[in-house]
């Protein structure tokens, strides 16, 4: 006999910083619409980051929210933003990235390594479609692609 399947009672998607889960907003709230254990989570969560991502990375997180008062989530790569930024050495993008100067640069190369980072996310059939992808992204946020 099959084992019987949860009932799902939502999902909640949070962006929460590597090691940094606690009960205050915006997780606390969250999951406590839904009955679930934030204590638990927090400390799965902060388990799980900091042994995949450097502590503070800000990590997507999809969770599935069961009638048991269960939880199981996953883990998404951090966003490209974040990348981009990092690789560019800036702390944000442009304000108005279509009328301004380029606020930095990154090159294609660094595209190509963040989208090779970010391949389980994208909607890419390679790294080199990803990598255009990315570098459409940075010039949107106001950095100059270069190379």
């Amino acid at each position: 006999m099959a084992p019987k399947k949860k009932q799902v009672i939502g999902t909640i998607s949070l962006q929460v910083p590597a090691g940094q889960a606690n009960p205050a907003p915006p997780v606390g709230p969250a999951l406590g619409q839904k009955g679930l254990n934030i204590m638990d989570f927090c400390k799965a969560f902060n388990d799980a980051s900091v042994k995949n991502f450097q502590h503070g990375t800000p990590i997507p997180v999809l969770i599935t929210a069961y009638a048991d008062r269960t939880f199981d989530f996953v883990m998404k790569t951090p966003p490209a933003t974040w990348y981009l930024l990092n690789a560019a050495k800036k702390k944000k993008g442009a304000t108005a990235p279509s009328f301004a100067k380029p606020e930095g640069s990154v090159t294609m190369a660094q595209c190509r390594e963040i989208a090779e980072a970010k391949m389980a996310d994208l909607s890419a059939n390679d790294a080199d479609a990803g990598a255009k992808i990315i570098a459409g992204s940075a010039r949107s946020m106001g950095l100059a692609v270069k190379g």
